[in-house]
């Protein structure tokens, strides 16, 4: 369904363009696109949190993306639970 902001023939270029693709192109695309996610969680963190280390920032995404309780089956010996890499400065 075409946009009520967009022309017909806007829409029907739009939609054209994907189609033209190859397989790998797609593919590439989606992964580009899959990869945007965590970078930005990253420099959100980064800015939140502006003297953690790398592996802070790690175990903050870690956290974010895999939800507490999954984290915590996965990470809790990685750190002390009050260490800095859950402390905000």
């Amino acid at each position: 369904m075409c946009p009520a902001d967009t022309s017909p023939e806007a829409w029907k270029v739009f939609l054209e363009i994907p189609r033209r693709l190859s397989p790998a192109e797609k593919l590439h695309r989606a992964l580009g696109a899959l990869g945007a996610g965590p970078g930005a969680a990253e420099a959100g963190l980064r800015g939140l949190y502006p003297l953690a280390s790398e592996h802070e920032i790690f175990l903050r995404t870690a956290r974010l993306a895999l939800g507490e309780e999954l984290f915590q089956q996965a990470y809790a010996n990685a750190i002390p639970p009050d260490g800095p890499a859950f402390r905000r400065p």
